[in-house]
């Protein structure tokens, strides 16, 4: 277990707990997103504390409307719902990774996957929503682009992108190999 991950980790109750983080107050006009990124190495590790948070602010902050969004999850979810699950998995077998990919352009893009999750999981309507599953999810999804398509739907419900990766406080890098080329705007969540 990383130690000072678990120090890091521990800062986030306290952080995302506050008035002024849950109003997006002091961001000066900026959406409220914010990243935490960990080594990949550490996946498991905070897949279990993204579960005990979840639990944790059901229990003792029940008056919260909080939305955790596994991409993964929603991913199956979402293909399952539009009768593409089986097809996706069929393709992929028999044709590979590259005709799988072609394939879900059109129904993965953002302008449908994005209002999917916002009705999945009131997301508009809740006061913070936690999102992880980047790494599982990737190359079909895109962090940044579904963080791009996000802020004009949730206008200004603050998120947690748990991140295996880096981000420097303008562009992401996942696991540390794959850089983004894009810029984003959010905010580090714990340094």
């Amino acid at each position: 277990m990383d130690a000072s991950l678990n120090e890091r980790l521990n800062q986030i109750p306290a952080k995302i707990l506050t008035d002024e983080f849950l109003k997006g107050q002091g961001l000066g006009n900026e959406i409220g997103f914010w990243i935490f990124d960990y080594q990949p190495e550490s996946e498991l590790q905070v897949r279990e504390y993204v579960t005990f948070l979840e639990d944790m602010l059901t229990k003792k902050h029940a008056h919260l409307k909080v939305a955790h969004i596994n991409l993964l999850s929603a991913l199956i979810d979402y293909l399952g719902d539009r009768g593409f699950l089986e097809k996706a998995i069929s393709l992929q077998q028999a044709k590979g990774d590259d005709a799988l990919l072609s394939a879900l352009k059109g129904p993965l893009h953002m302008d449908k996957f994005v209002p999917y999750l916002n009705d999945r999981y009131n997301a508009d309507k809740a006061d913070l929503i936690l999102m992880s599953g980047v790494g599982s999810v990737w190359p079909m999804i895109r962090a940044h682009n579904i963080l791009n398509r996000l802020h004009s739907v949730l206008g200004h419900v603050p998120l947690v992108l748990f991140y295996p990766g880096f981000y420097d406080g303008q562009s992401m890098s996942l696991f540390g190999r794959i850089p983004s080329n894009n810029y984003y705007r959010a905010f580090k969540l714990v340094p």
